[in-house]
């Protein structure tokens, strides 16, 4: 896996330069971010939306991609109804910028839809057309955010795999932990992904979340050997969460003083100070060919 994942990134530096001479120069550097969990119910999308909100109040300009198959969400918590997706890109009808959708200043959404599930089956030339059409936007944003689902589907592993960083989210609930450490032992042990980012979320307090932190980090250091565990922060119960779903608000826009906001100011401060591991991309349609070209005989 890592010989092919060298030769498909040395094929599409090369395509990158064939019109630009020896180097690819970007307007603005970009950071892939996979944000994954074990489980469902863990309140993971809600950490995509209050990432990028966080995000674009410094100023930057967020991609999310919405890949959550059969539940993605995105569209719900920000009351839109895209009418287009990533199928429709696939399928040649529209472009990519017709499919993007305005969440909020600085806030941009790519709705993948089911068309996620198709990227594995791929003609050639669809694929280099749809990793073109992303070329066409990648100098546009700072962050991409991957919505991804829960557990460890081959889709899950496919953006995990490809991103500059994976984030786990996970609760104080042993199943949620439980299924987190599943996921990353796949990651690790399955295929040599060593580094991960840690979101504790729904806790009554920091001691809380960080002895889940260690308890996961504790485990990875015996079992899962070289493997890594950044502890990104957490972020407190708050039952208004719900409300705000509901009304297809998001929480941080009509809660700017909150501690669950000022906990996510935090992590977005340090998710921005920590150095990408995984990979070297630098750049949406590499991390998008990593996601395209896998299938499940050499994932």
């Amino acid at each position: 896996m890592k010989d092919q994942a060298s030769s498909l990134r040395k094929m599409v530096k090369k395509e990158l330069n064939l019109k630009g001479g020896s180097k690819v120069t970007r307007k603005k550097p970009l950071r892939v971010v996979a944000v994954s969990s074990g489980k469902g119910g863990v309140g993971k999308t809600n950490v995509v939306v209050g990432l990028a909100l966080s995000f674009a109040r410094t100023g930057k300009k967020v991609l999310i991609i919405d890949a959550d198959l059969g539940l993605a969400n995105i569209d719900i918590l920000f009351n839109v109804r895209p009418e287009f997706n990533i199928s429709d890109v696939i399928n040649g009808e529209v472009s990519i910028k017709d499919i993007l959708v305005s969440l909020h200043e600085n806030v941009f959404l790519i709705p993948a839809g089911s068309g996620i599930s198709d990227l594995t089956r791929l003609s050639d030339a669809q694929k280099l057309s749809l990793l073109n059409e992303f070329d066409s936007i990648d100098g546009d944003f700072d962050y991409v955010l991957v919505d991804t689902g829960a557990g460890i589907s081959d889709n899950v592993l496919y953006f995990n795999l490809g991103a500059d960083d994976c984030i786990i989210v996970t609760t104080t609930e042993p199943t949620a932990i439980t299924d987190a450490y599943a996921l990353m032992k796949v990651m690790s042990l399955e295929h040599g992904y060593r580094y991960f980012k840690l979101v504790v979320n729904m806790v009554k307090s920091e001691k809380d979340a960080k002895r889940v932190y260690f308890s996961l980090s504790q485990a990875a250091s015996k079992f899962l050997g070289s493997a890594v565990i950044e502890y990104l922060g957490y972020l407190p119960h708050d039952s208004k969460i719900s409300e705000s779903v509901i009304k297809r608000v998001p929480y941080i826009s009509s809660n700017p003083d909150s501690e669950f906001t000022k906990s996510m100011t935090k992590i977005t401060g340090v998710l921005s100070r920590s150095v990408p591991k995984n990979t070297d991309s630098g750049n949406l349609k590499l991390f998008m060919s990593r996601v395209a070209v896998k299938n499940k005989n050499n994932i």
